[in-house]
Order: structure tokens, then sequence, then C-alpha cells
């Protein structure tokens, strides 16, 4: 129960392009988890495999392709800019809300979000900004961009990044031009942007058997939103909307120091957190038990608060 769709962005020359997939039991309209990826993610990387037990939850998934990735339109190749992802976010809402080849299919009323990595900071501000989110699932969040990187990079590589990212900026001003570096790799011998050795295995592992539109590069510009990168001021407007965050218990890929003093400053008393014992960022891609863990709590989460009946829904 699987299909290719197409969406405009908030930009009319640029289309989003996704994969809708809708339960094979019961009946629609369904309620509907809108997910985006994280760092340099494209949508068959993983998400599928979290989408499976939304579905056998009883909801849809709606897994699109951020524009400048996979799928989907945008130039230049491979730039990540935070603020468009999440405008990225409220367009795939906007296509559930709006487009009539949706209706009757997808439940506008019930409409959920979930994200990983750094898409599980970008769910906070679309659950704190976007009406029409009804519960929120944030897994293993970037709550604050450049603590991440200097804590990741520690003093001496975040030395190398600045002067690399600064560099770049003189060069693009004079050129236009962007140039790249990998997403992830050994520190020693290259800059990178996230410097943990192994991230890099875990996905071209998965790029060579199911997702092979993922590059495991960006631009270097791409950095910098990283930099401006701050979801602490959209924690406490996020008043009613019921919200799930999933730790990794000790997580030093996203900061788990960050990640709890955040999920106390929501504001809503609908929520939870579920620090994941024996577990680490990268075992929720590559190991399947620890992924079922994780994505049972937020099918778990989606039961309790799209699909059960309006009267069922705790107060």
């Amino acid at each position: 129960m699987h299909r290719e769709i197409e969406f405009p962005s908030e930009h009319p020359d640029e289309r989003i392009r996704a994969d809708l997939y809708t339960p094979d039991h019961g009946q629609g309209p369904w309620p509907v988890v809108v997910m985006g990826g994280g760092w340099c993610y494209v949508k068959e990387l993983i998400m599928p495999e979290y989408a499976q037990y939304f579905l056998d939850a009883g909801c849809a998934a709606l897994i699109f392709d951020y524009r400048h990735m996979g799928a989907s339109d945008g130039e230049p190749r491979q730039h990540i800019d935070p603020w468009k992802q999440i405008a990225d976010y409220r367009s795939a809402i906007d296509a559930v809300s709006y487009l009539d080849e949706f209706a009757g299919e997808l439940d506008p009323e019930r409409i959920g979000i979930w994200g990983i990595s750094y898409s599980g900071g970008h769910v906070l501000a679309v659950g704190a900004l976007d009406w029409r989110v009804e519960c929120i699932v944030s897994q293993i969040p970037v709550i604050e961009g450049w603590y991440n990187s200097m804590r990741a990079h520690g003093s001496v590589g975040f030395r190398e990044l600045t002067e690399l990212v600064h560099e770049e900026r003189r060069r693009r001003y004079l050129t236009g031009e962007h140039r790249t570096l990998p997403h992830s790799g050994d520190p020693k011998s290259e800059v990178v942007t996230w410097p943990h050795p192994e991230t890099r295995p875990v996905f071209m592992r998965i790029k060579e058997e199911s997702a092979p539109r993922h590059e495991h590069y960006s631009t270097i510009a791409s950095v910098e939103g990283v930099w401006q990168y701050d979801m602490n001021p959209y924690l406490p407007r996020i008043l009613d909307t019921p919200t799930l965050m999933i730790v990794a218990h000790g997580d030093d890929l996203t900061m788990w120091e960050r990640e709890i003093p955040a999920f106390q400053r929501i504001a809503t008393d609908k929520k939870k957190l579920f620090v994941q014992r024996d577990s680490t960022h990268m075992t929720m891609y590559s190991n399947l038990s620890h992924l079922e863990v994780a994505a049972r709590q937020a099918a778990d989460w989606y039961r309790q608060w799209l699909v059960a009946p309006r009267s069922e829904v705790p107060s």
C-alpha cells in the first residue's frame, strides 16, 4: 500500500517528492504521520522501517525528501538549510490538509509528525508553529546546533572546521559556487561536518541496501545553518500538543545533556520522555532490535493520540 507522490513547496518552482504508505487493514480516512529525515537523509533511508510500525498502529505515513535532496527539486544539491526543511514539513502538512487528491484517504484533523536526529529538532519547531499538528515524536533530536558542533569536534577540530567555513564564505561570495564536505568520517584524516567515524559505515550500508540516492556529503554552507540552529525558543510554545521525546542513553552525537533539559522546558503536560538504555545514536539505525524499541514507543504514542477515538483520548 505504497505510492510515490509529489506536491508544491513554498516555492512555486520547487516540487517535493514523497512516498505515501497506507495500512493494509481497516478503512480511511487515515490519521497520517509526516516524516522527514536528518542530516543528508533521503526518504528511503531507515524511515520506511520506522513507518511500518506506524502502519501497524493504524496510521498512514508520508515520508518526503527535502528540497535539495533525493528526488525533490532544489539547487544547489545537498544543501541543508534547516529553516527550509522546517518549511518543507509544513508544505507536507499543507498537502495533507488542502489537496483534493488526499480527501477521503488522509484525515487532516489527525496529523502527527516524526523526526530523528536533525529532524528530531525540526519537529519541535513545527509542532510549536503549526496548529494542525495533533502530536509530536522527537527522536534523538539536535537541540542547539552550535553546541553540538563545538562539543563533537573539540577545540582543535572546531578551529579547523571554523577556518574552512570562513574561507568558504569568502570563496562563495566571490564565485557564487558551493563547495562540499563529508557528512561524517575520521577527523584525524579530514575535516567533516560530524566527526563520528561510526556513522559513515552505517550510512554506506543503508545506501547500498535501500537508499541509493543518499549522498554522504553536504555543502559547506550547511554548517552555518547548524550554527544558527536553536530549538530552545520553541519549547515553551508547545502548550497543548502531546509530545514524546526518545533519547539514547549517553548519546554523544546529539548530546543527551541538551536533550533532557530541553524536554523539561516543553510546556505541555501531555508529554513523555523515554530514555532508551543500552543503545546509542547510531544503533537506532544499525540494530533492528534497538530500532524496534524506539519505533514501538512512537507507534504507541500515535495509537494513543491519533488513532484512538476522540472520546478515548486522555484530557
